[in-house]
């Protein structure tokens, strides 16, 4: 555990989900490879369509409406929308296709598997504080068996811009009722959720999984955290800050 700044007295906890409570790689790899089958299978003119194909689509939408950035299920469900359009489906088809290949999606998107470590160190600070969740991402705590752990789960799209943006953070802070200097908030990107967090005034703990990075040489090191862990359960050492 290293500190770069002093922390203040925590009256709460923030988390990102994915690569910091658990490993998210192997699930989305598996994820997209299983979904894209899916939407080859769906139309017999989809075949050939590989997933740079489906990577040019989220692209053209990009360009089209540069927001649906914010909402990563929003953005994939269009690409797969539009993919099916382009081989002549009616839009109503195109929408009924593009809903059936996010159900196979989501089914694998949330085929987690939750390290014990996590668990108890969520169980463990649950015990002085109250933790909340605020994701980029589309993973359902309910589904992976964690929502327990939470007072609520924030996600973007649905409540607000993607992290860096403030939006969450902010959203956060207002529904716990606490100042975001004593919230502190814990995530593996450098930029969504050290650079994020520390502008909307909270407090920021980088979890360098077994320190693989170096805060000074990693390009997306903009702001100093105020803490930096290797393994989740050192928080747990933390717990005298707790109120």
């Amino acid at each position: 555990m290293h500190f770069y700044r002093s922390l203040h007295p925590m009256k709460a906890i923030s988390f990102d989900l994915d690569d910091t409570l658990y490993d998210n790689y192997p699930v989305i790899y598996r994820t997209v490879i299983e979904s894209h089958a899916a939407l080859q299978k769906y139309h017999p003119a989809l075949y050939n369509f590989t997933l740079e194909h489906y990577e040019m689509l989220r692209h053209e939408l990009l360009q089209c409406e540069p927001n649906i950035y914010h909402d990563v299920s929003q953005w994939r469900y269009r690409a797969f929308e539009l993919a099916l359009i382009k081989v002549g489906l009616s839009i109503k088809e195109a929408a009924h296709g593009a809903h059936e290949v996010m159900k196979i999606f989501h089914s694998w998107r949330n085929l987690v598997h939750i390290p014990e470590e996590t668990h108890n160190t969520l169980t463990t600070l649950g015990k002085y504080v109250p933790l909340v969740a605020i994701s980029n991402g589309n993973a359902d705590p309910y589904k992976l068996g964690i929502n327990q752990y939470f007072k609520f789960t924030l996600r973007a799209g649905p409540d607000g811009r993607a992290k860096p943006c403030k939006d969450m953070y902010y959203l956060a802070a207002e529904r716990l009722g606490i100042q975001p200097l004593h919230i502190l908030h814990v995530g593996d990107d450098l930029m969504t959720d050290v650079v994020g967090s520390l502008n909307a005034g909270m407090q920021a703990c980088w979890l360098n999984f077994r320190a693989v990075n170096n805060l000074i040489q990693d390009k997306k090191a903009r702001l100093l955290p105020h803490v930096e862990i290797s393994q989740l359960a050192s928080l747990t050492s933390l717990t005298y800050l707790l109120q």
